[in-house]
């Protein structure tokens, strides 16, 4: 440690307290943890394509890069790797891989190494649903890397998502036990919205993305029987110790994650469907957002995502990381698709104010929110905007971010 008098703050990695958790005591020095740090591209900023520059043509007309000419051109550099690398060694800190396509290169130690590799306390905070974790302030790294890091995930293990889905109830406040009147199947909206006849999704992989819980595969058995089709091909791939793992709670996220595959085997029924699952963190988020971004084993062309926080509750450097994760899925003619809350205006945020859910708010990102749909035969007679919040069953999210700026092509809307 005896170089890094020459620190500087990473100033993007500032973090509140956690809402609602009772700090309890410092985290044990002793645990072993891993930490994903995120690098700038290898590429100068000129040479990278803006939101203008990819919304300027219709995407049939752009020019994608494959993922393999991705990481060769805007890839981490292999200097600014090694520098990482020689941080790593003079901090007690272990090289567990390194990802230049994710500009991503993840270390492994113990919470006392890493507490003074860049000047943090990590201390342990009780809610109802466990412990974790957690720490506040930003982050300090020595001067030569400033520019180079643009984020540090995993020191902090907090909550940052819920899923976006809702079971709807009965006025006496019970679940349903059959579908209302006017739900439908996935065949009957893609039919209404007019699917195009034919597309199956033969040849595609859509990526989904799961923060927990998993899929009892009878039970999508079950459900793509009585659609009378067949089940789709599922590829499951664990990232940061993330697995399939049902937890027997519909109500749970084990709802959202066979409604994800439901829809998605439903519409697409030859296409394949990768699993992508993964911790409820910011760290495991953007890490399972980049191995998906950048699988060239599965290769989605699409990535959907159903988990989400309101835009408030993010730090600076995730809020970036995440961006720039999307805007390399877009260089790559990669459709990334979020759900975008279920709490109306608020989305849920700790001080109830008005804010967007991110990754929906994502500029590279299509944000998917809620209407109420009636049909009238195959044809859509009626559909508004899904606002139950009076009887307590929640409302679509959406409006303007605060953070990234207002796209051109939307300005003038």
């Amino acid at each position: 440690m005896e170089k890094q008098q020459n620190r500087v703050e990473l100033k993007t990695s500032d973090r509140a307290e956690f809402p609602g958790a009772r700090k309890i005591g410092p985290a044990d020095p002793r645990e072993r943890i891993e930490v994903t740090v995120t690098l700038r591209r290898g590429s100068a900023p000129s040479a990278f394509p803006s939101l203008d520059e990819l919304g300027a043509t219709a995407p049939s007309a752009r020019q994608h890069l494959t993922r393999e000419e991705f990481a060769a051109q805007h890839g981490a550099s292999a200097p600014d790797i090694a520098k990482i690398r020689a941080f790593a060694a003079q901090c007690g800190l272990q090289v567990v891989r390194e990802s230049p396509e994710r500009r991503s290169v993840f270390l492994a130690g113990t919470v006392e190494a890493f507490s003074k590799a860049f000047s943090v306390q990590l201390n342990r905070y009780q809610r109802a649903k466990g412990t974790f974790r957690c720490r506040t302030g930003t982050l300090q790294i020595p001067a030569e890397l400033d520019g180079i890091i643009e984020g540090v995930f995993g020191l902090d293990n907090r909550p940052q998502a819920q899923t976006h889905f809702r079971i709807r109830k009965n006025p006496a406040g019970k679940v349903r036990a059959q579908a209302a009147g006017d739900s439908y199947t996935p065949l009957v909206v893609a039919q209404a919205y007019d699917f195009p006849g034919g597309t199956d999704g033969t040849g595609q992989c859509v990526g989904i993305l799961e923060l927990g819980g998993g899929y009892n595969s009878a039970d999508l058995a079950d459900y793509f029987k009585g659609l009378g089709i067949s089940s789709p091909k599922i590829t499951v791939v664990p990232v940061d110790g993330g697995s399939n793992s049902p937890t027997g709670d519909p109500n749970g996220p084990d709802g959202e994650v066979e409604l994800d595959i439901e829809v998605v085997g439903a519409i697409a029924p030859a296409a394949q469907i990768a699993m992508y699952f993964t911790t409820n963190t910011d760290q495991g988020f953007l890490d399972a957002l980049t191995t998906a971004v950048h699988d060239t084993t599965n290769r989605p062309s699409i990535i959907s995502i159903s988990w989400g926080g309101p835009e408030s509750s993010w730090t600076q450097q995730a809020l970036n990381s995440f961006n720039s994760a999307c805007q390399d899925a877009a260089t790559m003619g990669v459709t990334v698709l979020a759900a975008s809350g279920d709490s109306g205006s608020t989305d849920g945020s700790a001080d109830n104010s008005p804010t967007v859910d991110f990754p929906a708010s994502c500029p590279y990102v299509v944000g998917c929110g809620g209407t109420r749909l009636t049909l009238s035969g195959t044809k859509i007679s009626s559909e508004v905007v899904w606002n139950d919040l009076s009887s307590g069953e929640g409302a679509t999210g959406g409006g303007v971010s605060g953070f990234f700026a207002l796209p051109t092509y939307q300005q003038s809307a």
